[in-house]
């Protein structure tokens, strides 16, 4: 099995991309639920008069025909949808009550969707185990809904390796300069993950990752590791994945080695997927 994946076309979006069909799950395969941690305050792009995940980034063709906005979070569910989830849960502070009231039960983009808070500021591994009753036996799959990234069948392929490889983590790593604000990654050349470093001063890695799927063992882990912890600071999920390295649970990557990413809270990727996804003037 290979752990370094290459894509010819890796254009960020494009402006009208259509929900081509989905890959369903197959009836040996394990129930997936994606998570969408959606926590966060939005500070660097504050003021906002929406959230974040709400924020429209380029265009869609409606049922009847129409080009109306696309938001980013969007491109995050319809990946989920392309790999055959039809479950998602948002987890939400108080008070953005706009994404339930846009995507409802979850129609527009062919899934249900379940909506859930989180009451504790400690960080994403807190907000992920709000769903922890709600998982049971479940595959989960994850990504945050301000990042865009490519290829578009990323999901697919993590899940595959997970399935196939007897992992019980696989993260999708993708290539990046910007290793201050990310998680960086490294690994051996089987794909085994060796070491999670957040947010390093310096480093000679390359890869960051940006998605994960993992199995109910990872799940129970993570509920154990948070269950009666009140921490000083926010916990980075990747430091959780780094415990359970520790622990002996087996972690892997898939390296999509010209893939994408764009972070759209931050201010400068904000502006490079406005950029990228308005489309020219006739």
């Amino acid at each position: 099995m290979t752990f370094l994946r290459t894509e010819k076309d890796l254009s960020i979006l494009t402006q009208d991309a259509e929900l081509s069909q989905p890959k369903l799950s197959q009836p040996n395969m394990p129930h997936v639920i994606g998570l969408l941690p959606a926590g966060g305050q939005a500070t660097r792009l504050s003021p906002l008069p929406l959230s974040k995940e709400l924020y429209p980034l380029g265009f869609q063709t409606a049922a009847d025909g129409r080009t109306v906005p696309k938001v980013v979070s969007h491109y995050l569910l319809e990946k989920m949808r392309r790999a055959g989830m039809t479950t998602a849960f948002f987890i939400l502070r108080p008070g953005k009550w706009d994404i339930p009231a846009y995507y409802g039960d979850g129609a527009m983009v062919q899934m249900r969707l379940g909506y859930l808070t989180v009451h504790v500021p400690y960080g994403v591994p807190y907000t992920l185990d709000q769903a922890y009753p709600f998982l049971r036996d479940a595959t989960v799959a994850i990504g945050f809904p301000d990042i865009l990234f490519q290829p578009e069948d990323a999901f697919s392929v993590v899940l595959a390796r997970l399935w196939q490889g007897g992992a019980d983590v696989v993260l999708g790593l993708f290539p990046t300069e910007n290793f201050r604000k990310a998680g960086m990654v490294q690994f051996d050349a089987s794909g085994r993950v060796q070491r999670i470093i957040e947010k390093p001063q310096q480093t000679d890695l390359k890869y960051m990752w940006a998605i994960a799927v993992w199995t109910p063992r990872f799940t129970d882990f993570l509920h154990e590791f948070v269950t009666g912890k009140i921490p000083e600071t926010e916990v980075p999920i990747g430091d959780v994945i780094q415990a359970g390295i520790d622990a002996g649970l087996r972690v892997e990557a898939e390296a999509f080695a010209d893939g994408s990413y764009l972070d759209v809270g931050t201010p400068d990727d904000l502006a490079r997927a406005i950029r990228q996804l308005t489309p020219a003037p006739d």
